[in-house]
């Protein structure tokens, strides 16, 4: 049977590596009260970014504790950062639930011009919610490290920031280069950069001619999925899905 698994809040470090772990707030409520969790039982720990086999030491609905034993094999996440620009917020927690699973490494939401006021005006309350999203999604996914989520970012300091060596727009106006095409021909070799390729969806309504030709002058490359126009929680999926198959 395969065992539970999850990401510590904290831990302990022995000889530079973790020794002990806990949960808690959400997590250890869960742990104690739903699933009533013993001490002595093993699950599956995620801490400091390496995954465990971990016994539990103490449990109660405010902490649950956990003495790490040997470290175990993992999957590498994408190395990938997926600028989502912020739409209607119940989509938008859909991509980044499913972005997540898929293995993205990281997430920026994006101000973007055509993004409806009173979404811009609400995101930033919402981040706690989006990383909580990112959390139960990582630990359902079996992921040892959760992604990150940027605070909602206009364009321009987001692009400025950008270090991918490999920057990929989804454009509703490119019809020829595509998506796969763009991934084959990246050269990474000089990439010193954890995070080699970032991908940008546009809003409802796409990106604006002014800020294409801001993503042009950053050397992001435009590129098409496809004849349909899709959704921008299905083209995030779609891109993330692809390039995965030459990333992973």
């Amino acid at each position: 049977m395969t065992r539970r698994r999850w990401i510590a809040d904290t831990w302990t470090l022995q000889n530079d590596r973790p020794a002990t772990a806990a949960l808690t707030g959400d997590q250890a409520s869960h742990l104690a009260r739903v699933l009533r969790a013993q001490p002595g039982q093993i699950f599956d720990v995620v801490a400091s970014g390496f995954l465990h086999r971990a016994e539990v030491l103490t449990v109660s609905p405010e902490e649950v504790t956990f003495h790490l034993h040997e470290e175990l094999e993992s999957d590498a996440a994408l190395p990938l950062h997926l600028y989502l620009a912020v739409f209607k917020f119940d989509h938008l927690e859909w991509a980044i639930e499913k972005a997540t699973e898929l293995g993205v490494s990281r997430i920026t939401p994006i101000l973007a011009r055509r993004t409806e006021k009173h979404l811009s005006q609400s995101s930033v309350s919402r981040v706690a919610r989006w990383r909580r999203i990112a959390l139960e999604a990582s630990q359902q996914s079996r992921r040892t490290e959760v992604p990150t989520i940027s605070d909602p970012t206009p364009l321009k300091p987001a692009l400025d920031q950008e270090k991918s060596p490999t920057r990929i727009l989804l454009s509703e106006t490119e019809q020829s280069t595509t998506l796969t095409q763009a991934l084959e021909t990246s050269d990474l070799s000089r990439s010193q950069n954890p995070i080699t390729h970032a991908i940008a969806i546009g809003p409802e309504g796409g990106w604006t001619p002014e800020e294409m030709s801001l993503f042009v002058s950053y050397t992001w490359q435009p590129v098409t999925l496809g004849p349909r126009i899709l959704r921008a929680e299905t083209a995030a999926i779609a891109a993330i899905a692809i390039a995965s198959t030459h990333l992973s």
